[in-house]
């Protein structure tokens, strides 16, 4: 511990944010970096406690407290405190494949777990991971470090998201051949085309894969797996196969009106602008526009904040995020003590950019959408909302939301994105494989296992899990390709 006292003598100092009416005129990341000199200082709070719940990973009550990596929270902010950059860089990449991406977007579950936080403000490493990471990129030690033996052994990862990346990335490295399957015409899938680059741009990403083309993964994309290649070609091609495709069925709304124009998936939106704005800036205008539009955004979470922050930037006259649970409490109850994730409201970059531009928070709570009206020619018109009730069903004993009666209220709106999570993996590629699926059509394995019912088929990310964190998709992918480096040579040292 490089600063016994660091927690007491520094308080919390956090990276610049441009401020919303300025950072809206652009799609750019709008974070200043702190200074070394304050970054160092930054790192010195971290007290090194005998218990890093940081860094644990566990979960409690369904939620996972600390970081899914178990990254060396503590070792790494030490090496930064002392000035030893690419130890700590090297400390850093032993457990994170990617953390030029979890430290842009992972909601920070070590700074929520941080021992720091239970009586005063947690120590910033989310901020000092990424100064890790841009450091080591700056000084030219985060390079391409291609394996010296080769196994002979051929992978082909399916889906090239944070999961099979990180998949790609420790088999590679094992020394076996690896080829990574994208359907879309960039490699990344959610990283790429789910994640505004206001939060994640893209050239980070590509950063990246030059690195891991450099090491000899070879990328392959407008390669859409289960239809234009054939899985059972796949199949006899490798050695082993991995599908790490995402949860990629967005939920829908059954509501009255539903098949109006102008009711757009959040994914679709999002990707499309994402891919406009790759292309040419969005001048081509291939992408859903929300300008001059009154906007109503389906789901209160982190997709549903994204399409709030990039109406915003599209130059929308309004809009309105809907969310079915009630407003979380701004403080932890006692039921919710630390080092349990903290059940409070937060109000995100796209909600803040709301505030500033409308004079009021976008979200409305409790409440969802009864109808879609449309006009004569079947364009969306407006909205008719429902507030919603906790009630407990007589039959299950479970709690549901229910309409209330009497509580309609109609909303002008042109444009609705739906954002309301998704459902499991896509059919055609898991009856493409002949893979077992669960009962919410995620991919089936054993317990804590990777192998599908298919021998030589294994999967991880959100097909496996259904939705969740990009960190924790990163975790699926590097504890998969342990499984299958076993399987392919009977031990592992992944």
């Amino acid at each position: 511990m490089g600063k016994p006292t660091g927690f007491l003598d520094y308080e919390r100092v956090e990276a610049t944010a441009v401020s919303p009416k300025e950072r809206i005129k652009n799609f750019n990341e709008f974070h200043t970096p702190l200074s070394e000199d304050e970054q160092r200082k930054q790192s010195s709070r971290c007290m090194d406690c005998g218990v890093p719940f940081c860094q644990s990973g566990m979960t409690i009550k369904g939620m996972t407290s600390g970081c899914p990596l178990n990254n060396l929270i503590p070792e790494w902010n030490d090496l930064l405190y002392t000035g030893n950059w690419e130890q700590a860089y090297h400390r850093l990449h032993k457990t994170s494949n990617f953390p030029e991406f979890t430290s842009r977007v992972c909601p920070a579950l070590c700074e929520k777990a941080c021992t720091c936080g239970l009586n005063g403000k947690a120590v910033c490493t989310k901020e000092n991971e990424m100064a890790i990471i841009e450091h080591a990129y700056a000084k030219g030690y985060a390079k391409a470090n291609p394996p010296k033996v080769r196994t002979k052994k051929r992978i082909a990862v399916v889906g090239s998201g944070p999961a099979g990346l990180a998949v790609a990335d420790q088999l590679n490295q094992r020394g076996h051949s690896v080829a990574v399957y994208e359907r879309a015409d960039r490699i990344g899938g959610l990283l790429r085309y789910g994640i505004p680059n206001m939060k994640l741009e893209k050239h980070i990403i590509d950063r990246k894969l030059d690195i891991m083309k450099e090491e000899g993964i070879e990328f392959v994309t407008n390669a859409n797996v289960g239809e234009n290649i054939k899985a059972k070609k796949l199949m006899a091609d490798y050695d082993a196969v991995v599908l790490a495709c995402g949860a990629a069925n967005p939920r829908d709304i059954n509501a009255p009106g539903r098949d109006a124009n102008g009711i757009y998936f959040a994914v679709d939106f999002l990707t499309a602008t994402t891919k406009s704005l790759l292309d040419s800036g969005l001048k081509d205008g291939r992408y859903i526009s929300a300008k001059d539009k009154n906007v109503i955004v389906i789901g209160g979470g982190d997709t549903g904040n994204d399409c709030v922050g990039t109406c915003i930037r599209h130059g929308c006259k309004s809009v309105t995020q809907l969310e079915m649970m009630p407003k979380a409490p701004d403080e932890r109850a006692e039921n919710n003590p630390w080092p349990q994730w903290p059940l409070v409201c937060k109000t995100d970059y796209g909600q803040e950019e709301a505030i500033a531009v409308f004079g009021h928070d976008p979200r409305i709570y409790t409440t969802t959408v009864k109808e879609f009206k449309k006009d004569k020619k079947g364009n969306l018109t407006s909205v008719v909302t429902v507030k919603l009730e906790s009630k407990t069903d007589e039959k299950t004993g479970r709690r549901m939301m229910v309409p209330v009666e009497g509580t309609e209220a109609e909303l002008p709106c042109e444009l609705v994105l739906i954002a309301a999570g998704f459902l499991g993996s896509q059919k055609y590629v898991t009856d493409a494989f002949g893979v077992e699926l669960t009962e919410r059509t995620n991919v089936k394995t054993a317990e804590d296992g990777f192998e599908t019912s298919v021998p030589g088929v294994f999967t991880a990310g959100d097909m496996h899990t259904g939705q969740s964190l990009v960190v924790k998709a990163i975790r699926q992918g590097r504890d998969c390709a342990r499984a299958v480096d076993y399987y392919l040579m009977g031990y592992t040292n992944l």
